[in-house]
């Protein structure tokens, strides 16, 4: 089902160009042998976007998922994700990137060839219509496949405007469908980084400091060398490379080498001086991302005010496949074979490197074990670019699980201090939130900061969703050694913890329901209230819960989408269970509702991992863990009932990719509250 392409597509827009294939635009090829190839330009990780995409140029081209190859996109400018300004895939951006574009190509495809079945049959183009791969003629029975007219609407103009189905008219859009994929992953057949194998190709395997800010000084190889199927042992960018014939050896030689490092231990990359670090920068001045009205005098003249400080650690992506990369570099032209979420990147990492135009540069992308926006870094595609161009021979880079967990680029510890007033009918008049952490854009979007806020780090924060007349949110950037990059869920993710469980505190100062002070406060919000409203209803919100359970709730807005998540959890001997999730689901026009649920399915297993059992540690410099036996994954038996109801909309379509994360933390923490009611203000959850 999957392709790569090897070359970079030329970005013509004119049909007549490709010798009676119909290639309308950069995402169609319509071919006289009856192929119907569709190009996806995102990368599929699991989160079904290959399927999702090709739903929404096939509704328009009128042909159904059996009928199509689906190939994946080469680096082009056509193929620039315009929400991320790069030829990328992350932030839960795809299908509301691709929304217009995917149909709008399938459209005019689909014109051309009825205006090819027009020409042919000497009738206007009104007395045709096209389905199912084909053209037939109103009140006769004559119809052509596409195959046919392929050739003949290669020659014709491009219409000047493509015209879209109306949404009654739809036949995939909306309806749950199969993943494309799943045939080639169910038979073995799909290729993943690690399945690449090239003539005379060589593995490498590279040992990094361990020590956050120190370097590597020397290195004893004989030990190495003495493996068999080791080659040679050297020094590269980011560490010691050990290259063998086989990657086993790479791995085992690598754990032979004896290292030297200066410094050998970094006590300001030490968790508990980084907590002191960010608990300073809670106090003092602080940029100002949002102001409305004055909190000060405000919290002053409050009926009850009450002060919260939360606390997010630093958590790893732990993508199921490590990090890998395979080129082959000569002087001629740079292949890469990579699980990437960003070829734009990796092409020009590899110009940078090799000295090669881009035109020179392929970048072939696999399917990916695993995102999680770890995999638009571009240090594992360095190391292998390096490496292939130095010793002219295809190379395979392999990561071990230790690899991935200590030399990540983590998502940032944060610390968040709120304070919040009541007037004496319960309702919110003040609500301060400083949100203190390292930038995340400060490394990969440094101009995307305004006036000291990064974006990325406010996100849920500075929009919050309830009306408070007087709110001031601001943001201390305190940065540390420790590198940190984008996670699943953003910025949504660590503030959405402390505005949703905070909330909760507020309605306990108030003597209300948690619901209903949130209903209070969304009255101007028709589209929140609405989802809130029938989360309430599908979890019988006002019938108590089982005996000896406890149940919370928490609200999100992130990626263009709504998300009202509902736990109920019970305790036994200091063990938390959760028994039940229940998610609520405002993300517009769903294209896949299939695919829309197992993604947030798949939100909640990753997001209550990072609730109650993810975080990464560190001592002076080191982290501390090093495989998934000390950071754990939610484990089968861990998982709860999940239920997840969609609300019909004909809004555009949201991102759902992340969406579910924000809300399981607060979701969780507050059913603790209720039922045992210990307030939980750190992550990841611990019961005293």
């Amino acid at each position: 089902m999957f392709q790569a392409r090897a070359e970079p597509e030329s970005d013509t827009q004119d049909s007549s160009q490709h010798n009676g294939i119909l290639s309308p635009n950069a995402w169609i090829r319509i071919h006289t042998d009856g192929r119907i190839l569709l190009v996806i330009a995102r990368s599929e990780m699991g989160q079904g976007i290959a399927t999702g995409l090709a739903m929404l140029m096939a509704e328009e081209l009128e042909v159904g998922l059996d009928q199509i190859q689906v190939e994946q996109a080469p680096v082009g400018s056509a193929y620039t994700n315009h929400l991320l300004g790069e030829q990328a895939t992350g932030e839960s951006t795809s299908i509301r990137d691709a929304w217009q574009i995917m149909r709008e190509a399938g459209a005019v495809a689909r014109q051309l060839l009825i205006a090819a079945a027009a020409t042919i049959w000497s009738v206007p183009d009104s007395r045709c219509s096209a389905r199912r791969g084909r053209v037939h003629l109103a009140e006769d029975p004559r119809n052509l496949s596409y195959a046919e007219l392929a050739e003949t609407a290669s020659r014709l103009p491009l219409p000047p405007a493509p015209k879209l189905k109306p949404s009654d008219a739809w036949t995939l859009i909306g309806t749950p469908q199969p993943r494309i994929d799943s045939p080639d992953k169910v038979l073995g057949a799909a290729s993943f980084g690690l399945d690449i194998k090239l003539p005379e190709m060589l593995y490498a395997s590279i040992a990094r400091c361990e020590v956050i800010g120190g370097r590597i000084t020397g290195w004893r190889s004989e030990a190495a060398l003495e493996i068999p199927g080791v080659l040679d042992v050297f020094a590269v960018r980011y560490g010691i490379a050990v290259i063998a014939k086989t990657s086993w050896a790479a791995l085992r030689g690598r754990d032979k080498l004896e290292l030297s490092l200066r410094p050998s231990a970094n006590p300001a990359a030490d968790s508990n001086r980084i907590r002191d670090r960010l608990q300073g920068a809670l106090k003092g001045r602080a940029a100002v991302a949002r102001k409305d009205g004055d909190v000060s005098t405000a919290l002053n003249g409050s009926h009850a005010q009450i002060e919260a400080v939360y606390e997010v650690p630093f958590q790893a992506h732990a993508c199921m496949e490590p990090m890998n990369c395979t080129a082959d570099v000569t002087t001629e032209r740079c292949d890469i074979y990579v699980p990437t979420q960003a070829q734009g990147r990796t092409q020009a990492t590899a110009e940078r490197i090799t000295g090669l135009p881009k035109d020179r540069i392929a970048v072939h992308t696999t399917f990916l074990g695993g995102g999680f926006e770890r995999r638009r870094e571009q240090d594992f595609v360095v190391d292998a670019v390096e490496l292939s161009q130095l010793l002219k021979r295809p190379v395979q880079v392999v990561w071990t699980r230790a690899d991935d967990l200590q030399h990540d680029f983590f998502r940032p510890m944060s610390l968040h201090r709120l304070r919040g007033g009541i007037d004496a009918e319960g309702r919110l008049t003040a609500w301060f939130h400083r949100v203190a952490g390292p930038s995340v854009l400060a490394r990969i979007a440094p101009d995307e900061i305004r006036d000291g806020i990064d974006p990325c780090m406010m996100a849920g924060a500075a929009d919050l969703p309830y009306r408070v007349p007087h709110q001031r949110i601001e943001y201390r950037r305190a940065d540390t050694q420790v590198p940190i990059g984008l996670w699943p869920g953003g910025g949504y993710d660590h503030n959405s913890f402390a505005a949703e469980c905070f909330i909760d505190e507020l309605a306990h100062l108030a003597d209300r329901d948690p619901l209903q002070l949130r209903r209070n406060h969304l009255a101007d919000r028709p589209r929140h209230l609405a989802l809130l409203n029938e989360a309430a209803r599908e979890a019988d919100w006002d019938k108590p819960p089982a005996s000896g359970r406890g149940r919370g709730l928490a609200l999100a807005e992130a990626f263009g989408s709504l998300i009202v998540a509902i736990a109920e959890v019970s305790v036994e001997n200091a063990d938390i269970h959760v028994h039940r999730i229940l998610c609520a689901v405002d993300c517009g026009q769903a294209i896949n509702p299939q695919s829309v649920r197992a993604q947030i399915e798949s939100g909640v297993a990753f997001g209550l991992t990072a609730a109650l059992k993810g975080k990464i540690t560190l001592t002076k410099g080191r982290v501390d863990q090093r495989c998934l036996s000390d950071y754990t994954p939610l484990k089968a038996h861990e998982m709860p009932e999940v239920s997840v109801h969609l609300v019909a909309s004909d809004a555009e379509p949201g991102g759902v990719g992340g969406l579910a994360i924000p809300v399981m933390a607060p979701a969780v923490a507050n059913a603790l509250f209720a039922l045992t009611k210990q307030r939980i203000r750190t992550l990841p959850i611990r019961l005293s």
